[in-house]
């Protein structure tokens, strides 16, 4: 496809850092990348990663727990996949007990904005991008001065274009918050909203288009063998409880969940980490089966036991195909995190000898991004005290040593949707190994509990030699399509740019 000024698609070509052969099943394809990310102390819990300044080289935020209060870590990319850390912005020096936070354009002026939630009663923040590649802290944004927050998840589930802002509890009287987005960086909780009305000790919170009818459905786990809660979106505003087979009634210790189509069939599957207190938990996997989702027992995947505290779903090898990574914690045992490969028919195998490190200590968040623009996704690790006792951990920057296979980027611009996207999904068609293969992803601002992946679409190509086509179907109801995509680069789609 040739970039003109009708389809307004800015086509960015990044020098390939790194193209190795397919390594074989024992051989490491992930390396420690020494560093300030690598070396700094602290009690972490989310990994976020995001464009703070528009320069194409993705940052990393990483929130850190401390009950007795730590600064936040903001590291910005160089433009060469390394980093530094910047420890004088507003975003990271407030000394708070943080766990979850989320980032997105919340004001649609085209800068990515944050929320960090508390624990320990302490209040949630909420900051606006300045424009200038930093934050400033807003103290009157309308969110609630004392919570017990876990999590933070973005999704315009009113389709008006402003992104709206869901905020989990574990603590307190158990209610989670949902606040509606009322422009100009203003937030108004809806009190009397459905999904308001439960009470229990919820963790993460993941908007997805569970049903694929185009409005952003929401996804909470809770913790202490609660069930899970799936609220269908019915329209303007109207939710309704999923209440069919074990995805609904299973009682597990749920930490984590992350959505993505591992079968390629053009539906959302989900996976959901669980982990008792220090008490070893199976994980759970669940297909999308033209909305009936079928529980997966006999697989690696939901046979492992132990802790699972964070998650996501990502194509590490290029293959066309969503691989799963875990984040292990607060166990007796079993802390070593674990990488799944999806061997292409929704199953998968254990790939963690993969890592060139992977050390047995305690883990929650995680998150991947491209940080030296090679086409292949890098991976940054939250580790965390295991115990009260215990000491402080030094987070992993692992690096994607890639391969032959080839891959695409999608970074997409709102208009009438809001700037960041979230909720459009990408079908992308290509003909790999022979086969036709039809892949999709969502745009979410949560990829897992305490984790958010990059807003860029990655997809991963095989030895395809174009791109057939690209669909894109926006949040507010547009649609987009290209055909004879050329590979290896990064598309950067406005929502008014197309068909």
């Amino acid at each position: 496809m040739k970039a003109d000024s009708s389809t307004r698609i800015k086509i960015f070509s990044f020098i390939i850092l790194c193209f190795c052969f397919i390594n074989p099943v024992s051989a490491q394809v992930f390396t420690k990348v020494e560093g300030i990310i690598s070396s700094a102390i602290s009690d972490s819990r989310s990994v976020n990663v995001i464009d703070v300044n528009n320069d194409g080289w993705e940052e990393v935020f990483i929130s850190n727990g401390l009950g007795s209060g730590q600064a936040d870590f903001l590291y910005i990319n160089n433009g060469d996949g390394i980093f530094n850390q910047i420890d004088d912005s507003p975003i990271s020096q407030l000394l708070s007990p943080s766990v979850g936070a989320s980032f997105a354009d919340v004001n649609n002026d085209g800068h990515i904005d944050g929320v960090i939630t508390s624990w320990y009663e302490k209040e949630d923040l909420f900051y606006l991008n300045n424009g200038e590649g930093d934050f400033e802290l807003q103290s009157d944004a309308g969110l609630n001065p004392a919570t017990y927050g876990e999590t933070a998840s973005f999704g315009d589930y009113d389709n008006d274009g402003l992104i709206d802002l869901y905020i989990t509890n574990s603590g307190g009287d158990g209610k989670n918050f949902l606040y509606r987005n009322i422009g100009d960086g203003k937030f108004q909780m809806q009190a009397d909203h459905p999904l308001m009305s439960d009470e229990k000790p919820s963790r993460s919170a993941i908007w997805a288009d569970v049903d694929g009818n185009g409005e952003l459905d929401l996804f909470i786990t809770n913790e202490g063998n609660k069930t899970n809660d799936l609220y269908i979106n019915k329209g303007n505003g109207a939710f309704e409880k999923y209440l069919n087979g074990s995805l609904a009634t299973s009682q597990s210790s749920s930490m984590t969940a992350s959505w993505g189509d591992i079968d390629n069939d053009g539906d959302l599957d989900v996976f959901i980490g669980n982990a008792g207190f220090y008490e070893e938990q199976r994980n759970q996997l669940f297909l999308n089966e033209d909305g009936t989702f079928i529980e997966v027992i006999d697989d690696p995947v939901t046979l492992f036991k132990g802790c699972t505290y964070g998650s996501s779903m990502v194509d590490y090898n290029n293959d066309g195909h969503l691989d799963l990574f875990i984040t292990n914690g607060f166990c007796k045992s079993n802390l070593g995190n674990r990488l799944y490969r999806n061997k292409g028919d929704g199953t998968f195998e254990d790939r963690s000898s993969e890592f060139s490190v992977n050390p047995d200590v305690c883990s929650y968040g995680n998150a991947w991004g491209d940080f030296n623009n090679d086409g292949f996704m890098d991976l940054v690790i939250a580790n965390c005290k295991n115990s009260d006792g215990e000491e402080e951990q030094v987070n992993l920057y692992m690096l994607n040593n890639g391969n032959e296979n080839s891959w695409l980027k999608l970074k997409l611009e709102g208009v009438v949707s809001n700037r960041s996207a979230i909720g459009a999904r990408i079908y992308v068609k290509s003909k790999i190994n022979g086969t036709e293969v039809h892949q999709m992803r969502e745009i979410t601002s949560q990829s897992g509990y305490s984790g958010q992946n990059s807003l860029m679409a990655h997809f991963g190509l095989g030895d395809a030699r174009n791109v057939e086509s690209i669909r894109i179907e926006w949040p507010s109801g547009k649609s987009q399509e290209y055909n004879n995509i050329e590979l290896n680069q990064l598309l950067v789609i406005n929502e008014d740019g197309g068909k």
